[in-house]
């Protein structure tokens, strides 16, 4: 069932912006109106947080991690490696256009960054968006938000509830889908963007984790990693060469490391940087049940439709930034911080 518009307007903080208004005969006040579309709206949210629990331990704990992320076989492979160098150029991007708002002189360089993609969408954002979409905001139904089988349908029970105290005309609530989708479209975006800093960040943790355990060494990412493995490297190589045995060369060089080369530590630090790139393609397997386990999916999710929920209801632009991508820039700068690069 669809409403036909009447004739004036609600107040500008509400979702429906086509005229609505109440002759005589209605009796349907605007507060009225707009009191029951925000009600709809609520208890649509209030319904999609419900399943939250559910979703995430049929699509992040195992076994459901494993079908989520086996998507990453075939192109994902390229996909996550360029995307994961892509990654500090739309950070930068991201933050020029906070820092240049749209009324300075510096209109040009916003609209540029505004110009500069995410990256490549990989499969396994692909699905994880899809799954989103489907399990989490329209409640398992293939198809658009706007069907009968979701937000609509909240919306035309609270408007049929204040409308069937009246004699009433329909009331046209065509425009939701040109309004909403936009907005959902940009916080998945927004939301697939997590998972490339997530893999980012994961890449740091475990390049941690191994300088420590493997080398006891400090190893914040990949670039740290390389350094040491290239001192490695030279190290071998030098004591193979030394003159009174290989044996005898590696105490020596134990005591008096030698330099490693421009070009051995730029090929380790290129090794280093593909594997972790390969590897990041597939972390979700290991690390979407422990950000499930302590919460992260959880919040994210969270996140995602509380600032969905607002925008939706105020009419404004969407407002889904997670700050992930910024977490991993920071642990990317310190890395060359401690490497020596910066």
């Amino acid at each position: 069932m669809r409403f036909n518009a009447p004739d004036t307007h609600l107040p500008a903080d509400t979702l429906i912006t086509t005229p609505l208004a109440t002759s005589p005969e209605q009796n349907v006040s605007e507060v009225e109106i707009e009191q029951a579309i925000r009600s709809g709206i609520e208890n649509y949210f209030d319904d999609c947080r419900a399943r939250i629990p559910a979703f995430i331990d049929r699509h992040f704990h195992y076994p459901g991690a494993i079908g989520t992320n086996r998507m990453a076989l075939g192109w994902d492979m390229l996909r996550a490696p360029i995307n994961l160098l892509w990654a500090p150029v739309y950070a930068l991007a991201c933050l020029v256009k906070v820092l240049t708002p749209k009324r300075t002189g510096l209109m040009w360089l916003h609209g540029l960054a505004n110009r500069i993609p995410a990256g490549f969408t990989t499969r396994v954002q692909q699905h994880i968006s899809h799954l989103i979409l489907v399990d989490l905001l329209n409640n398992g139904q293939e198809g658009s938000l706007l069907e009968s089988s979701s937000l609509e349908a909240y919306l035309i029970e609270a408007l049929e509830a204040v409308y069937e105290r009246h004699t009433y005309k329909p009331v046209d609530h065509q425009q939701f889908s040109t309004l909403i989708e936009p907005l959902i479209a940009d916080a998945l975006s927004q939301y697939r963007i997590t998972r490339t800093a997530s893999a980012d960040i994961t890449n740091s943790i475990s390049c941690t984790v191994l300088g420590a355990f493997a080398f006891q060494k400090f190893t914040p990412g990949g670039i740290g990693l390389g350094v040491v493995l290239a001192s490695m490297l030279a190290k071998t190589l030098a004591a193979q060469d030394f003159i009174f045995g290989e044996t005898i060369g590696s105490w020596y060089y134990s005591l008096f490391p030698p330099e490693p080369s421009l070009a051995t530590t730029a090929s380790v630090m290129v090794a280093v940087m593909a594997s972790l790139a390969a590897f990041a393609a597939f972390s979700g397997i290991i690390f979407d049940p422990v950000q499930a386990a302590v919460g992260l999916h959880r919040r994210r999710l969270h996140k995602l439709l509380d600032h969905l929920q607002r925008d939706v209801a105020l009419s404004t632009q969407s407002s889904f930034r997670p700050k992930d991508q910024f977490v991993a820039r920071i642990l990317d700068t310190f890395d060359m911080i401690k490497s020596g690069l910066l």
